[in-house]
């Protein structure tokens, strides 16, 4: 089988290419991909059966976002997912049978990780987003979304602001907006250390907060990083508590 290896750091995508090159049966495609969509291109072009993918990579794509991109597709490879950190739902992986390996990575490991790795599906990628209250991780660092586009998983670091409007909320993001079909409230509980309440309808992330404001009129708004000058009101009921909040800002 032949083992397209993406990392970032040069002498991790060595070191894994000694470790698969001991190992009868498995081929690696060098150079290997040193970012997200470097990846997407060396795959496009060389038809790996295999990836091994770090997570935390430079650029507008981490090895989560290419997963979602490969799922995409009508024939992806199979992924296994090489890490430095143990945080992002190891348990999920292993639930839904996409390899997961913590750097320093063990030969016996990696070769069990490649005999069970599967091609990634949409289930598999539910996983790692469902909200923590069904899988006992903690705070999802991205969320998942179902657009035209397919599914598309936006680090939770981008996400500007939660707004509910009927059914659906609105997920306001450096590159754009998704609807979720998840109550604003679960919303809350789950990410509350890095999202306040403006308003009944209104979630914003703490570290996008610029100024709250009065108005001529005596509504108060406030002004977050990321949306060009716009402006989201807050209620009178939460004007107190977002004025606490910020003094702790740093």
């Amino acid at each position: 089988m032949n083992v397209l290896i993406v990392d970032d750091e040069p002498l991790a995508r060595e070191r894994l290419s000694r470790l698969v090159g001991d190992l009868e049966g498995y081929s690696v495609m060098e150079p290997g991909a040193g970012n997200g969509d470097e990846a997407l291109t060396m795959i496009d072009s060389l038809k790996p059966d295999v990836v091994l993918l770090d997570i935390r990579m430079p650029g507008a794509l981490d090895g989560l976002q290419v997963a979602a991109r490969l799922c995409e597709r009508d024939a992806p490879p199979a992924v296994v997912f090489c890490t430095s950190d143990d945080e992002f739902a190891l348990d999920a992986f292993q639930v839904s049978a996409v390899g997961y390996l913590v750097k320093p990575v063990r030969s016996e490991l990696l070769l069990e990780a490649l005999k069970k790795a599967e091609r990634p599906n949409r289930v598999q990628l539910a996983a790692l987003t469902r909200p923590a209250a069904e899988t006992g991780n903690g705070p999802r660092t991205h969320i998942s979304a179902r657009t035209r586009k397919g599914i598309e998983l936006i680090p939770l670091d981008q996400v500007i602001y939660f707004i509910a409007d009927h059914k659906y909320v609105t997920l306001r993001h450096e590159g754009g907006e998704v609807l979720l079909d998840e109550p604003l409230k679960a919303l809350e509980d789950e990410f509350g250390d890095r999202f306040v309440r403006i308003h009944r309808n209104a979630l914003v992330a703490r570290e996008r907060i610029e100024r709250l404001q009065r108005t001529p009129l005596g509504h108060f708004q406030l002004y977050l990083k990321g949306l060009n000058g716009d402006a989201l009101i807050v209620s009178r009921r939460h004007v107190a508590g977002v004025r606490k909040m910020m003094q702790h800002l740093t």
